[in-house]
């Protein structure tokens, strides 16, 4: 069968990781991406401020962009938006709330010239030769979706970040029905949320959160400081209901909660009473015991809210050991070091702090295994494709969609860049595309790579070593130096007789280089750099990085 007749589901982000959601549906000349998504740099990449998908694939293939479909307005499947905005000019679809959310990125990106289209749940678009039907979901955001594509090899169905919540804060519970509906009808593929495969039993309620701050809320007698997602709209409606219960104000803390919280109440996700709301500066006025502090740092983010706070480096919020901390969240992967450090600060300054899972003060907004369960036999798919996850998470969801009747070789688990190739009949990972990290730092975007990062780890390990020669200009000989400059290696008054033996080092390679008439700066880098190299290790066991400097006088 020819390429033109199959279907090509190719994630770009998602698979193997948590994050940097982004997926390619192509069939012959059309193609739609469904979410943009970024993720956080790991302890290791230093320096580095957001990581997003590597998108040669859909760069090269531009002219067959019809449409970006949003799930919902996480950073993790909006968040490279601005990046590829940049190259490419696509209508992106989505609620009103991810919209409102990604076109504030946009303007701080000063991207002018894009094409937002607002959708509801039970809305269908059609995007070049696919039709794309949105699903009502429930996540820790509100109006997330599924999405469904009916292409001409049949549907694919994909659940999104997704849970099964009975009580959901804003009334508006998954539509368990459209997906049984597409199972009935019959679905190709299904994609689906694995986040939570490894966790048996039932995700809570978000409604469950409310109890606990309402106990919390009952019994605290000074300020309370809450830290939570800045986009869980949900937690911080049922945050700002039970602040208004006992009488205190509000107080928005952190560039994105304060974003977040004016996107929500402009476009009617979230209410707060008039005058419940005040500006950090006016706190003052009022006793501790009126005052909620809603911030961010939740993740431990050094230079977040309650991170500063902890630090005692906020330049308007001192902890003082009547305040209540709540830490409604859980630590992403990577995250859990930071954000016990910034516990124990917080414990330090005599705060009660609330922060473990076990006392209801968070709940996921991920589906744990009986929702997989239940949504597996909803959609009853052919072909079952587990995303969104790292790897024991997509083989452990694989697992559980084996034991419910899938056949093995109908479940595909592939990683970034994979290849699901589709017709009617068939499925199958055909091949692989480039794909990787994208490093941001700072204004630079993809200009620093593996080596450079290879280079700052070697930096903040070993330190650095630099090396300045002068050479006469007319004779090539050593008019003075060797002169030794360390930065993080040794403290140089401390290790004379270590520098003495590298200058003797350096000496006897320049003495050879002048006997044997070699001129050239680079051959004379390269053998005081590996001399050097075999001197430091015998002594120190180190390799601090080398950096010759030779000059002309």
């Amino acid at each position: 069968m020819e390429q033109k007749n199959k279907l090509r589901i190719i994630p770009l982000g998602g698979l193997g990781e948590i994050g940097k959601n982004m997926t390619v549906f192509e069939y012959g000349e059309d193609i739609v991406i469904l979410d943009c998504g970024l993720a956080f740099p790991d302890d290791d990449m230093l320096g580095i401020d957001l990581v997003i998908p590597d998108m040669t694939y859909v760069l090269e293939n531009r002219e067959k962009v019809r449409a970006v479909v949003l799930t919902h307005g996480h950073e993790d499947h909006i968040g490279s938006l601005s990046y590829l905005l940049r190259e490419i000019n696509v209508p992106i679809y989505g609620t009103r709330l991810a919209l409102g959310l990604v076109e504030t990125r946009l303007k701080e990106n000063r991207l002018e010239n894009y094409h937002l289209m607002p959708i509801e749940a039970g809305d269908e678009i059609k995007a070049g030769i696919f039709d794309i039907g949105f699903i009502q979901g429930s996540h820790s955001i509100p109006d997330a979706c599924g999405i469904y594509l009916k292409t001409p090899v049949g549907t694919i169905v994909h659940t999104g970040d997704f849970k099964i919540d009975p009580t959901p804060v804003d009334g508006k519970r998954i539509d368990i029905h459209k997906f049984a509906q597409l199972g009935k009808a019959g679905v190709l593929a299904l994609l689906a949320d694995s986040t939570n495969a490894e966790r048996e039993g039932h995700t809570g309620s978000e409604l469950e959160v409310s109890n606990t701050l309402d106990q919390e809320f009952s019994i605290a007698r000074g300020r309370i400081i809450m830290a939570t997602f800045a986009s869980n709209v949900s937690r911080l409606q049922q945050a700002a209901n039970i602040a208004c219960k006992y009488g205190r104000k509000i107080v928005v803390c952190g560039r994105s909660m304060v974003n977040v919280v004016n996107i929500s109440m402009d476009l009617g996700y979230l209410t707060i009473p008039e005058g419940v709301l005040i500006e950090e500066d006016l706190m003052h006025n009022y006793e501790d015991k009126q005052i909620l502090i809603l911030t961010t740092g939740s993740q431990g983010e050094p230079m977040a809210g309650l991170s500063r706070m902890a630090n005692r480096n906020h330049r308007r919020i001192t902890i003082t050991p009547g305040d209540t901390i709540l830490v409604a969240a859980t630590p992403i992967p990577g995250n859990a070091r930071s954000v016990g450090k910034t516990i124990d600060n917080l414990l330090r300054l005599g705060a009660h702090v609330v922060y473990e899972k076990e006392s209801g003060i968070h709940v996921s907004g991920h589906a744990s295994r009986d929702e997989l369960q239940l949504m597996l036999n909803l959609v009853r798919p052919k072909f079952f494709l587990p995303v969104h996850g790292e790897y024991r998470m997509l083989k452990k969801h694989g697992e559980l969609a084996e034991k419910l009747g899938i056949p093995k070789e109908n479940i595909l688990l592939g990683e970034n860049g994979s290849v699901f190739e589709f017709t009617e009949d068939t499925g199958c990972i055909n091949g692989k595309v480039k794909v990787g990290n994208i490093f941001v730092d700072g204004l630079g975007v993809g200009d620093v790579g593996n080596i450079v990062i290879r280079d700052r780890q070697q930096l903040s390990q070993d330190g650095v070593l630099i090396v300045v020669v002068t050479l006469d200009k007319e004779s090539k000989l050593v008019k003075s130096g060797p002169d030794l400059v360390s930065r993080g290696f040794v403290y140089v008054r401390d290790s004379e007789a270590l520098m003495h033996g590298a200058q003797l080092k350096i000496k006897n390679v320049l003495h050879n280089c002048e006997v044997n008439h070699i001129s050239s700066w680079t051959t004379i880098k390269v053998q005081i750099r590996e001399a050097l190299n075999q001197y430091l290790i015998e002594k120190t066991g180190r390799r601090p990085m080398i950096l010759p400097i030779i000059m002309e006088a």
